[in-house]
């Protein structure tokens, strides 16, 4: 049986999706979703249709799941609890503070419709959170550890390029090695965002810019910068385009632990992505296929990553899995 997907949104992590689904194939492309104008937006999918966002709801009968890739700001918050009216529905949201509000949001209007939608299917919340569970539960007396990156911060990235005589900039963020090295020799540092991580920042100024200004400003940004350490270097364009129009991420789950006393165990698991956004839509889609397999079983509201069986996201039946995965 082939999913129909729809793709709502066609950015970076739309992009992402369409890429992971031409690798499923027991999956095809049903149709992506945007607010722009469908005439002037093009996919790498042959046959596949383009439509505008607010001809959705009518194509019910034309989609399996709905696979949202909008932004966990001002898009998912939205969107997500609005398609789960109408769809079996995937999300990537990733404000960690606010996920119990969205969680409850998405599985009244889901439960409501009789429909099913996974939320926060991502890295991080998503394959991070699984590796926290499992260290967390494996070794109940212990420490756990998240770092980020080395990897480009969009958000923030952004935040640089909105001050004045910034012609554009690229910002990654970077864990201290040595709080990392100190977790995998079973050591248990206190550690929090800011002191396990810095900032380093690549800007192009524009010509005559105040240089020593805008390092100032940057420093000293709050929400971003302020209380981080943060270097930042000034290039040219041309090195920029050069160097950094990548979109890599990455990071790690650590949990330092003792069985007995004395006896110490380290769980590490860390990802390095080349491309943020296609990896999240890899995630996203084989996170499709579970929630697509939970709603055939009878399953209604909101889920998480925490409750799709690993078998359901997986292509092979439980018969291979055992003789081969196990």
């Amino acid at each position: 049986m082939t999913i129909r997907i729809g793709i709502m949104g066609y950015g970076n992590l739309g992009r992402g999706v369409e890429c992971a689904i031409k690798q499923n194939p027991d999956m095809e492309l049903a149709a992506v979703f945007t607010r722009r104008d469908p005439k002037n937006v093009r996919i790498l999918t042959e046959g596949a249709k383009v439509y505008h966002a607010d001809e959705a709801k009518h194509m019910t009968d034309k989609i399996d799941v709905l696979i949202l890739c909008g932004g966990s700001a001002t898009d998912l918050p939205v969107q997500t609890p609005e398609y789960a009216k109408y769809f079996t529905v995937v999300d990537s949201f990733d404000t960690h503070a606010r996920i119990p509000e969205h969680f409850a949001a998405v599985d009244a209007a889901a439960k409501e419709a009789g429909n099913v939608a996974v939320i926060s299917a991502g890295w991080d919340p998503g394959m991070f959170s699984l590796q926290r569970v499992f260290a967390e539960s494996i070794l109940p007396q212990g420490k756990s550890y998240t770092f980020w990156g080395r990897g480009v911060s969009q958000g923030h990235s952004d935040a640089i390029r909105r001050l004045d005589g910034v012609v554009d900039a690229r910002q990654y963020t970077v864990p201290r090695e040595e709080y990392l090295e100190q977790i995998r020799q079973g050591q248990t540092p206190e550690v929090t965002a800011q002191s396990g991580h810095l900032r380093e920042c690549y800007v192009v100024a524009a010509e005559g810019a105040d240089k020593d200004k805008i390092e100032n400003e940057i420093k000293t940004m709050e929400n971003y910068f302020d209380g981080y350490e943060t270097i930042v270097h000034f290039i040219s364009q041309e090195e920029l385009d050069k160097n950094h129009k990548g979109i890599p991420h990455g990071g790690f789950v650590l949990r330092s632990g003792e069985s007995t006393e004395g006896t110490r165990h380290v769980v590490e698991y860390s990802l390095k992505l080349d491309s943020n956004p296609e990896f999240t839509g890899s995630v996203l889609t084989a996170y499709a296929r579970g929630i697509y397999r939970l709603a055939k079983h009878g399953g209604t509201g909101a889920y998480t990553v925490f409750d799709i069986p690993p078998a359901w996201i997986s292509t092979h039946s439980a018969e291979e899995l055992r003789a081969h995965s196990l």
